[in-house]
């Protein structure tokens, strides 16, 4: 059976990958943007198959976040799967940011990061307990949430709050018959981190690379599948054995 799949920040990279995974699964997909309407575009032409949809919108903003999700329902029908991958990454070590950009970071990323997930997740939930669909929500976290993030550590805590998030939502949903899930990648050889990719974060993982964005579609498929019920709650770390805890 065809299904409904919600994908924030789609335009590239991850997204993009976990979009046109479903897609091959026979899926229709809501391929979800903020800015980068362009690359959007790119994707949703991409994918295979028929019924999928763009949908912009400011997931930061409590009235946006609800409307990405109405927009998803009215254009699919029904969503059956959300993956929460939308998510900012910005620099702000403490020796070197000033209190005003510190300030600036943290909440960009809170609101971005954990509130835009939490309310996109709380008004999917909401129409998937009203429908009784037995849906899956997969979170895209981070190993940085368990490793630190020294130079970028509001986004290393969002993630460990999305992990918690998960978690609790996994808890909470489970009479419902809705399985809730995470994944926490590192590196992945995306556009966005291509400058920081070097020798010495490739040699992080014992295999002397970082992920391709498909491995970690591959481990959203799984979560997201009818089969992972039994997963729900779980934090899998996709990360080449460069972090273990």
């Amino acid at each position: 059976m065809s299904r409904g799949v919600l994908v924030t920040g789609a335009s590239r990279g991850i997204g993009r990958a976990i979009a046109t995974m479903f897609a091959e699964l026979g899926d229709q997909v809501a391929v979800h943007y903020s800015s980068r309407r362009e690359a959007a575009e790119e994707t949703l032409h991409g994918l295979p198959g028929e019924g999928h949809v763009l949908i912009g919108g400011d997931i930061a903003d409590p009235a946006g976040a609800a409307a990405v999700v109405d927009t998803a329902v009215a254009s699919l029908g029904t969503v059956h799967v959300l993956v929460n991958n939308a998510a900012v990454n910005l620099p702000s070590p403490v020796a070197s940011t000033d209190y005003e950009e510190w300030q600036r970071v943290w909440r960009q990323t809170v609101d971005v990061n954990l509130l835009g997930t939490a309310n996109v997740s709380f008004r999917v939930a909401k129409h998937m307990i009203e429908r009784g669909i037995p849906g899956r929500i997969v979170n895209i976290g981070s190993r940085g949430a368990f490793r630190g993030e020294p130079d970028h550590p509001a986004y290393g805590a969002t993630k460990a709050a999305v992990h918690a998030l998960g978690q609790s939502l996994a808890a909470g949903l489970a009479p419902h018959g809705i399985a809730v899930a995470s994944v926490a990648p590192g590196f992945v050889a995306t556009e966005r981190v291509a400058d920081r990719v070097t020798d010495q974060v490739r040699a992080q993982s014992p295999f002397g690379r970082v992920a391709a964005p498909a491995e970690i579609a591959a481990a959203v498929r799984y979560l997201a599948s009818p089969e992972a019920q039994w997963s729900s709650g779980a934090v899998l770390d996709v990360n080449g054995a460069s972090y273990l805890h």
